[in-house]
Protein backbone atom coordinates (compact mmCIF):
# COMPACT_ATOMS: atom_id res chain seq x y z
CA UNK A 1 0.00 0.00 0.00
CA UNK A 2 2.80 2.41 0.87
CA UNK A 3 4.54 1.66 -2.44
CA UNK A 4 1.31 2.47 -4.28
CA UNK A 5 1.12 5.76 -2.37
CA UNK A 6 4.66 6.57 -3.56
CA UNK A 7 3.68 5.65 -7.10
CA UNK A 8 1.00 8.33 -7.03
CA UNK A 9 3.55 11.13 -6.50
CA UNK A 10 4.32 11.94 -10.18
CA UNK A 11 0.62 12.18 -11.07
CA UNK A 12 -0.25 14.13 -7.93
CA UNK A 13 2.50 16.67 -8.63
CA UNK A 14 1.38 17.12 -12.24
CA UNK A 15 -2.25 17.42 -11.13
CA UNK A 16 -1.43 20.10 -8.56
CA UNK A 17 0.78 21.95 -11.06
CA UNK A 18 -2.07 22.37 -13.53
CA UNK A 19 -4.97 22.79 -11.09
CA UNK A 20 -3.50 24.56 -8.11
CA UNK A 21 -3.01 24.17 -4.38
CA UNK A 22 -6.54 22.89 -3.87
CA UNK A 23 -5.37 19.49 -5.11
CA UNK A 24 -2.85 19.21 -2.28
CA UNK A 25 -5.51 20.36 0.20
CA UNK A 26 -7.85 17.65 -1.08
CA UNK A 27 -5.15 15.02 -0.65
CA UNK A 28 -4.32 16.15 2.88
CA UNK A 29 -7.90 16.43 4.12
CA UNK A 30 -9.04 13.18 2.52
CA UNK A 31 -6.06 11.26 3.93
CA UNK A 32 -6.45 12.68 7.44
CA UNK A 33 -10.19 12.01 7.39
CA UNK A 34 -9.65 8.44 6.23
CA UNK A 35 -7.05 7.79 8.93
CA UNK A 36 -9.19 9.44 11.61
CA UNK A 37 -12.32 7.50 10.67
CA UNK A 38 -10.41 4.24 10.54
CA UNK A 39 -8.85 4.86 13.95
CA UNK A 40 -12.16 5.82 15.56
CA UNK A 41 -14.00 2.77 14.25
CA UNK A 42 -11.17 0.45 15.27
CA UNK A 43 -11.33 1.88 18.79
CA UNK A 44 -15.08 1.30 18.90
CA UNK A 45 -14.55 -2.26 17.66
CA UNK A 46 -11.74 -2.78 20.19
CA UNK A 47 -9.32 -3.74 17.45
CA UNK A 48 -5.60 -2.86 17.18
CA UNK A 49 -5.31 0.69 15.90
CA UNK A 50 -1.63 1.40 15.35
CA UNK A 51 -0.87 -1.59 13.11
CA UNK A 52 -3.98 -1.01 10.99
CA UNK A 53 -3.23 2.67 10.46
CA UNK A 54 0.38 1.91 9.54
CA UNK A 55 -0.53 -0.63 6.83
CA UNK A 56 -1.19 2.28 4.45
CA UNK A 57 -4.62 1.15 3.23
CA UNK A 58 -6.59 4.01 4.79
CA UNK A 59 -4.10 6.59 3.58
CA UNK A 60 -4.24 5.15 0.07
CA UNK A 61 -8.04 5.35 0.09
CA UNK A 62 -7.83 9.02 1.03
CA UNK A 63 -5.21 9.79 -1.61
CA UNK A 64 -7.14 8.06 -4.39
CA UNK A 65 -10.34 9.85 -3.43
CA UNK A 66 -8.54 13.20 -3.21
CA UNK A 67 -7.15 12.76 -6.72
CA UNK A 68 -10.64 12.39 -8.17
CA UNK A 69 -12.00 15.65 -6.72
CA UNK A 70 -12.08 19.10 -8.33
CA UNK A 71 -9.43 21.43 -6.93
CA UNK A 72 -12.08 23.96 -5.81
CA UNK A 73 -14.54 21.57 -4.21
CA UNK A 74 -15.27 22.86 -0.67
CA UNK A 75 -13.21 21.44 2.17
CA UNK A 76 -16.02 19.28 3.55
CA UNK A 77 -16.26 17.27 0.30
CA UNK A 78 -13.00 15.30 0.84
CA UNK A 79 -13.73 15.02 4.57
CA UNK A 80 -17.19 13.55 4.09
CA UNK A 81 -16.18 11.39 1.11
CA UNK A 82 -13.19 9.82 2.87
CA UNK A 83 -15.15 9.19 6.06
CA UNK A 84 -17.93 7.51 4.09
CA UNK A 85 -15.45 5.44 2.09
CA UNK A 86 -13.78 4.04 5.20
CA UNK A 87 -16.92 3.59 7.31
CA UNK A 88 -19.28 2.16 4.68
CA UNK A 89 -16.86 0.87 2.08
CA UNK A 90 -14.39 -0.90 4.35
CA UNK A 91 -15.07 -1.16 8.09
CA UNK A 92 -18.75 -2.02 7.66
CA UNK A 93 -17.66 -5.32 6.10
CA UNK A 94 -15.04 -6.10 8.73
CA UNK A 95 -12.02 -4.09 7.65
CA UNK A 96 -9.15 -4.66 5.25
CA UNK A 97 -9.51 -7.86 3.25
CA UNK A 98 -13.28 -8.16 3.57
CA UNK A 99 -14.62 -5.22 1.56
CA UNK A 100 -16.25 -6.30 -1.74
CA UNK A 101 -16.13 -2.79 -3.25
CA UNK A 102 -13.31 -0.35 -3.82
CA UNK A 103 -13.74 2.08 -0.87
CA UNK A 104 -12.36 5.17 -2.64
CA UNK A 105 -14.65 4.70 -5.63
CA UNK A 106 -17.63 4.08 -3.38
CA UNK A 107 -16.94 7.39 -1.63
CA UNK A 108 -16.50 9.17 -4.97
CA UNK A 109 -19.78 7.88 -6.41
CA UNK A 110 -21.68 8.92 -3.27
CA UNK A 111 -20.20 12.43 -3.55
CA UNK A 112 -20.92 12.67 -7.27
CA UNK A 113 -24.55 11.63 -6.89
CA UNK A 114 -25.20 13.59 -3.69
CA UNK A 115 -23.35 16.83 -4.48
CA UNK A 116 -23.21 17.21 -8.30
CA UNK A 117 -22.80 21.00 -8.21
CA UNK A 118 -19.65 20.85 -6.06
CA UNK A 119 -18.26 17.82 -7.92
CA UNK A 120 -18.48 19.26 -11.43
CA UNK A 121 -16.77 22.67 -11.03
CA UNK A 122 -13.30 22.37 -12.55
CA UNK A 123 -10.72 25.10 -12.98
CA UNK A 124 -9.17 25.54 -16.38
CA UNK A 125 -5.83 23.68 -16.39
CA UNK A 126 -3.43 26.64 -16.38
CA UNK A 127 0.00 25.81 -15.03
CA UNK A 128 0.56 29.36 -13.77
CA UNK A 129 -2.25 28.86 -11.25
CA UNK A 130 0.03 26.54 -9.28
CA UNK A 131 1.80 29.61 -7.88
CA UNK A 132 -1.45 31.52 -7.35
CA UNK A 133 -3.15 31.43 -3.94
CA UNK A 134 -6.59 32.16 -5.41
CA UNK A 135 -7.60 28.53 -5.76
CA UNK A 136 -6.51 27.70 -2.21
CA UNK A 137 -8.40 30.65 -0.72
CA UNK A 138 -11.47 29.73 -2.74
CA UNK A 139 -11.13 26.14 -1.52
CA UNK A 140 -11.43 27.07 2.15
CA UNK A 141 -14.04 29.76 1.57
CA UNK A 142 -16.58 27.08 0.61
CA UNK A 143 -18.29 29.41 -1.87
CA UNK A 144 -17.98 27.07 -4.80
CA UNK A 145 -20.05 27.40 -7.93
CA UNK A 146 -19.72 28.46 -11.55
CA UNK A 147 -20.37 32.12 -10.66
CA UNK A 148 -17.63 32.04 -8.02
CA UNK A 149 -14.94 31.41 -10.65
CA UNK A 150 -16.30 33.24 -13.66
CA UNK A 151 -13.68 33.05 -16.40
CA UNK A 152 -11.66 30.39 -14.55
CA UNK A 153 -13.87 27.32 -14.84
CA UNK A 154 -13.62 24.89 -17.70
CA UNK A 155 -15.19 21.55 -18.54
CA UNK A 156 -12.92 18.52 -18.59
CA UNK A 157 -11.95 17.31 -22.08
CA UNK A 158 -14.31 14.34 -21.82
CA UNK A 159 -17.18 16.52 -20.66
CA UNK A 160 -16.58 19.21 -23.26
CA UNK A 161 -16.37 16.76 -26.17
CA UNK A 162 -19.46 14.90 -24.96
CA UNK A 163 -21.47 18.12 -24.63
CA UNK A 164 -20.50 19.43 -28.03
CA UNK A 165 -21.16 16.12 -29.75
CA UNK A 166 -24.68 16.25 -28.33
CA UNK A 167 -25.03 19.62 -30.11
CA UNK A 168 -24.37 17.90 -33.44
CA UNK A 169 -20.76 19.07 -33.79
CA UNK A 170 -18.19 16.68 -35.20
CA UNK A 171 -15.22 15.42 -33.20
CA UNK A 172 -12.88 17.67 -35.21
CA UNK A 173 -15.03 20.73 -34.54
CA UNK A 174 -15.33 19.90 -30.83
CA UNK A 175 -11.59 19.42 -30.43
CA UNK A 176 -10.87 22.69 -32.25
CA UNK A 177 -12.93 24.60 -29.67
CA UNK A 178 -10.99 23.33 -26.65
CA UNK A 179 -7.50 24.00 -25.33
CA UNK A 180 -5.63 21.06 -26.80
CA UNK A 181 -2.57 19.45 -25.31
CA UNK A 182 -0.19 16.95 -26.85
CA UNK A 183 -2.80 14.26 -27.50
CA UNK A 184 -5.82 15.35 -25.45
CA UNK A 185 -7.04 18.35 -23.46
CA UNK A 186 -4.44 20.74 -22.09
CA UNK A 187 -2.89 19.49 -18.89
CA UNK A 188 -4.84 16.24 -18.79
CA UNK A 189 -2.50 14.43 -21.15
CA UNK A 190 0.52 15.38 -19.01
CA UNK A 191 -1.30 14.27 -15.84
CA UNK A 192 -2.18 10.91 -17.40
CA UNK A 193 1.40 10.50 -18.61
CA UNK A 194 2.63 11.11 -15.06
CA UNK A 195 0.26 8.47 -13.68
CA UNK A 196 1.42 6.11 -16.43
CA UNK A 197 5.03 6.61 -15.33
CA UNK A 198 4.06 5.92 -11.72
CA UNK A 199 2.14 2.82 -12.80
CA UNK A 200 5.08 1.48 -14.79
CA UNK A 201 7.19 1.96 -11.68
CA UNK A 202 4.76 -0.19 -9.70
CA UNK A 203 4.90 -2.88 -12.40
CA UNK A 204 8.70 -2.81 -12.37
CA UNK A 205 8.69 -3.19 -8.59
CA UNK A 206 6.13 -6.03 -8.90
CA UNK A 207 3.81 -4.20 -6.56
CA UNK A 208 0.91 -4.73 -8.97
CA UNK A 209 0.30 -7.34 -11.66
CA UNK A 210 0.23 -6.41 -15.34
CA UNK A 211 -3.07 -8.11 -16.24
CA UNK A 212 -5.50 -5.52 -14.83
CA UNK A 213 -3.85 -2.38 -16.29
CA UNK A 214 -3.49 -4.11 -19.66
CA UNK A 215 -7.10 -5.25 -19.52
CA UNK A 216 -8.42 -1.79 -18.64
CA UNK A 217 -6.49 -0.04 -21.40
CA UNK A 218 -7.35 -2.80 -23.89
CA UNK A 219 -11.07 -2.72 -23.12
CA UNK A 220 -11.19 1.07 -23.29
CA UNK A 221 -9.00 1.14 -26.39
CA UNK A 222 -10.98 -1.54 -28.23
CA UNK A 223 -14.22 0.38 -27.79
CA UNK A 224 -12.58 3.60 -28.95
CA UNK A 225 -10.95 2.00 -32.00
CA UNK A 226 -14.07 0.18 -33.15
CA UNK A 227 -16.50 3.07 -32.82
CA UNK A 228 -14.11 5.70 -34.19
CA UNK A 229 -13.47 3.45 -37.19
CA UNK A 230 -17.22 3.22 -37.81
CA UNK A 231 -17.86 6.98 -37.45
CA UNK A 232 -14.88 9.20 -36.68
CA UNK A 233 -17.09 12.30 -36.69
CA UNK A 234 -19.16 11.04 -33.75
CA UNK A 235 -16.72 9.04 -31.65
CA UNK A 236 -13.31 10.33 -30.42
CA UNK A 237 -10.29 8.14 -30.93
CA UNK A 238 -8.06 6.06 -28.70
CA UNK A 239 -5.73 8.75 -27.37
CA UNK A 240 -8.63 10.96 -26.33
CA UNK A 241 -9.97 8.22 -24.07
CA UNK A 242 -6.59 7.13 -22.73
CA UNK A 243 -5.27 10.61 -21.93
CA UNK A 244 -8.32 12.88 -21.64
CA UNK A 245 -9.73 11.64 -18.33
CA UNK A 246 -8.84 9.32 -15.46
CA UNK A 247 -7.88 6.24 -17.48
CA UNK A 248 -4.28 5.89 -16.28
CA UNK A 249 -5.15 6.55 -12.65
CA UNK A 250 -7.96 4.02 -12.91
CA UNK A 251 -5.95 1.37 -14.74
CA UNK A 252 -2.84 1.33 -12.54
CA UNK A 253 -4.00 2.53 -9.13
CA UNK A 254 -7.77 2.05 -8.72
CA UNK A 255 -8.74 -1.12 -10.58
CA UNK A 256 -5.68 -2.94 -9.17
CA UNK A 257 -7.00 -2.87 -5.60
CA UNK A 258 -5.89 -6.30 -4.28
CA UNK A 259 -9.01 -6.83 -2.16
CA UNK A 260 -11.92 -5.91 -4.42
CA UNK A 261 -10.39 -6.97 -7.77
CA UNK A 262 -10.10 -10.46 -9.20
CA UNK A 263 -7.25 -12.57 -7.85
CA UNK A 264 -6.68 -15.21 -10.56
CA UNK A 265 -4.39 -14.50 -13.55
CA UNK A 266 -7.10 -14.94 -16.20
CA UNK A 267 -9.64 -13.36 -13.90
CA UNK A 268 -7.56 -10.19 -13.61
CA UNK A 269 -7.50 -9.86 -17.39
CA UNK A 270 -11.27 -10.33 -17.61
CA UNK A 271 -11.86 -7.94 -14.72
CA UNK A 272 -9.64 -5.25 -16.24
CA UNK A 273 -11.12 -5.65 -19.69
CA UNK A 274 -14.62 -5.34 -18.25
CA UNK A 275 -13.66 -2.14 -16.42
CA UNK A 276 -12.24 -0.64 -19.61
CA UNK A 277 -15.13 -1.64 -21.84
CA UNK A 278 -17.76 -0.44 -19.37
CA UNK A 279 -15.87 2.83 -19.04
CA UNK A 280 -16.04 3.37 -22.78
CA UNK A 281 -19.73 2.47 -23.00
CA UNK A 282 -20.73 4.78 -20.13
CA UNK A 283 -18.55 7.60 -21.47
CA UNK A 284 -20.04 7.31 -24.95
CA UNK A 285 -23.67 6.43 -24.27
CA UNK A 286 -24.26 7.17 -20.58
CA UNK A 287 -24.76 10.32 -18.57
CA UNK A 288 -21.26 10.63 -17.06
CA UNK A 289 -18.25 11.81 -19.09
CA UNK A 290 -15.72 9.80 -17.07
CA UNK A 291 -16.94 6.46 -15.76
CA UNK A 292 -13.97 4.75 -14.09
CA UNK A 293 -15.63 4.70 -10.66
CA UNK A 294 -18.92 3.23 -11.88
CA UNK A 295 -17.13 0.64 -14.00
CA UNK A 296 -14.89 -0.50 -11.15
CA UNK A 297 -17.83 -0.87 -8.77
CA UNK A 298 -19.88 -2.78 -11.34
CA UNK A 299 -17.01 -5.17 -11.99
CA UNK A 300 -16.43 -5.57 -8.23
CA UNK A 301 -19.86 -7.23 -8.16
CA UNK A 302 -18.67 -9.75 -10.75
CA UNK A 303 -15.42 -10.71 -9.00
CA UNK A 304 -16.73 -13.81 -7.14
CA UNK A 305 -18.17 -15.19 -10.39
CA UNK A 306 -15.01 -14.40 -12.36
CA UNK A 307 -12.73 -16.04 -9.78
CA UNK A 308 -15.00 -19.09 -9.59
CA UNK A 309 -14.68 -19.82 -13.30
CA UNK A 310 -11.01 -18.90 -13.74
CA UNK A 311 -9.10 -20.95 -11.15
CA UNK A 312 -5.44 -21.54 -12.05
CA UNK A 313 -4.37 -25.09 -12.81
CA UNK A 314 -2.78 -26.78 -9.79
CA UNK A 315 0.56 -28.37 -10.56
CA UNK A 316 0.09 -32.12 -11.03
CA UNK A 317 -3.68 -31.90 -11.45
CA UNK A 318 -6.07 -31.33 -14.32
CA UNK A 319 -8.07 -28.12 -14.65
CA UNK A 320 -11.03 -27.93 -12.27
CA UNK A 321 -14.37 -28.40 -14.05
CA UNK A 322 -16.70 -27.04 -11.40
Amino acid sequence: MLKVCLGLIPGALAYSWYFGWGVLANLALASLSALGTEGLILLLRRRPVRSSLLDGSAMLTGLLLGLTLPAVAPWWIPVFGAAFAIAFGKQLYGGLGYNPFNPAMLGYVVLLISFPAQMTVWLAPVAERAVDSASLLAYFSGAVGPASFDGLTSATPLDQIKTQLSQQLTVTEAEASMASGLVAGRGWDVINLAFLIGGIGLLAARTIRWQIPLGVLAGLGLGALVFSAVDADRYPGLLHHWFGGGAMLGAFFIATDPVSASTTPRGRLIFGFGVGLLTYLIRSFGGYPDAIAFSVLLMNICVPLIDHYTPPRVYGHGRARE
